[in-house]
């Protein structure tokens, strides 16, 4: 009976190495063996998940356009699929691979980046469980590795054999004593109202560019671990700004035939209760993975473009002119072609720029674009701002433009609201607008259906071009540059 014990033992002690060995050459099935309970074969999205991380680690994960591996990976998937959790075990089965792996860790505050340090610092410390074969930790795969003795602060620690292994902070944070092989940015955004918050947004690309992206090595690895709250939060930034450098996996909670991604994580059912009884924009970003600024934009479905228009069909050529009520706003000049009641647009002025550089440059522009009628609002200082305008159109010996000035008693956000679906209709672009006036069209883009947004020059200027064709702009003066009788000559 003991040769027969002995045989039996034997044999699970090799098939435990075997499996061990596997488990150190493929990471999701060094998953599936620390933790079954979640990582489980059934659960396809892991397969992806595990094995596209893995596979740009290994550089594997290449661009065909370019043919070099991408160096940024953004993983966007909803809550409860284990996205962070998978970053601290990719973390630990890194530094099996490479001990001398050094990793960077940002997450949204001090106290998150704590955690996920924690988190990756004791399941090396992690200890296997005597006499059961089925239980797997970090030091079954990677005996090797171990916490340099009194030298495993929370969010500053080193391995044995190395000077520093990681190193962990918040935004709120700073970055020194340490460059990555490995940086893992971890949910940035904390919820919907910082998504629409451009300073937040702006704080965090900056950090990235000119802290985190610093303490990277040549070849680091990047990992972007976020829910997609806007288009312009990190991982939109980073997609719009290095195209050829990331690799964005996204993966909605509901599949396009409206089945769950995962089944034993969230059913069909559950999921489309909570779709139910979420607010949408809630929803659509945290389980779907649809920015709150393009599912909740105002205009949101787009507008239309065209590739070339006649000149000599316009019926009319005019500009309307938004100026600057304060400080931190834009002056906004749109300037179209119109044919029947739709306006093709040919230059868009969108500037923070002061009066003593926008006046010459407002007139320039509609000067060469043979504007006809130029419609500026009044308010605040835009009287005087017109009045120089018509100066500066003298001066380019411009006589044929007729600037009209008047004032806008209409609540701006009503006027913009019940305008959109006019302007989406009637206002036309050219196929390229966004590259050439980005911030533009970026204003629009953030512009939100519901609560408060902090800036509204450009949808303000569209409407206002929408109503200047409509008829609904009652101007209240009307007078050819050049004029003599005006002018007193």
């Amino acid at each position: 009976m003991s040769i027969i014990k002995d045989f039996r033992q034997n044999a699970l002690v090799h098939k435990r190495k075997q499996t061990i060995e596997v488990g150190r050459k493929n990471f999701r099935h060094y998953c599936n063996l620390i933790n079954p309970e979640f990582y489980k074969a059934e659960y396809a999205y892991q397969d992806v998940l595990c094995n596209t991380i893995q596979s740009a680690y290994e550089k594997r994960l290449v661009n065909p356009g370019t043919g070099k591996p991408y160096d940024i990976l953004i993983i966007n998937l909803p809550p409860g699929f284990g996205k962070s959790y998978t970053g601290v075990l990719f973390s630990t089965w890194a530094y099996g691979q490479k001990a001398k792996n050094q990793i960077v860790e940002v997450s949204y505050n001090s106290t998150l980046a704590e955690g996920f340090s924690k988190s990756v610092r004791e399941a090396i410390r992690d200890e296997e469980i005597p006499d059961d074969p089925k239980h797997y930790v970090v030091n079954s795969f990677f005996p090797r590795l171990k916490i340099k003795h009194g030298d495993g602060a929370v969010t500053r620690w080193a391995l044995e054999g190395s000077y520093m292994s990681y190193l962990a902070t918040g935004f709120d944070g700073s970055l020194t004593g340490m460059r990555g092989h490995i940086g893992i940015i971890d949910d940035p955004i904390k919820n919907d109202k910082e998504a629409v918050n451009e300073n937040v947004k702006e704080a965090h690309f900056s950090f990235y560019k000119n802290t985190f992206t610093s303490r990277m090595l040549d070849g680091a690895l990047q990992i972007i671990i976020q829910t997609r709250w806007a288009t312009d939060d990190l991982a939109g930034r980073l997609l719009a700004e290095y195209p050829d450098r990331c690799y964005e996996l996204r993966m909605p909670a509901l599949t396009a035939e409206g089945k769950s991604l995962c089944e034993g994580l969230y059913s069909t059912e559950d999921l489309l209760q909570k779709k139910a009884t979420l607010d949408s924009h809630i929803w659509l970003a945290n389980y779907m993975q649809e920015p709150i600024d393009i599912t909740g934009g105002l205009y949101a479905s787009g507008f239309k473009t065209f590739d070339a228009v006649d000149p000599d069909q316009f019926e009319r050529v005019l500009a309307y002119t938004d100026t600057a009520d304060q400080g931190a706003d834009n002056l906004c000049q749109i300037s179209a072609g119109i044919i029947d009641k739709y306006a093709y647009v040919l230059d868009v002025y969108f500037t923070s720029d002061a009066m003593e550089t926008t006046e010459p440059e407002a007139a320039r522009r509609l000067h060469q674009h043979g504007i006809r009628e130029a419609a500026i609002e009044s308010n605040n200082g835009g009287r005087g701002f017109a009045r120089n305008v018509e100066r500066e159109l003298r001066q380019l010996k411009n006589h044929k433009c007729q600037v009209t000035w008047f004032t806008q008693t209409k609540n701006k956000r009503t006027r913009i609201l019940v305008n959109a679906s006019n302007a989406l209709e009637q206002i036309i672009f050219p196929e390229d607008w966004k590259k050439r006036w980005p911030e533009f069209a970026e204003a629009l883009a953030r512009y939100q259906r519901k609560g408060k947004n902090a800036h509204d020059d450009a949808p303000d200027a569209l409407t206002g071009l929408v109503e200047l064709i409509n008829g609904d702009v009652k101007l209240k003066r009307k007078a050819r540059v050049g004029s003599r009788r005006r002018l007193g000559l």
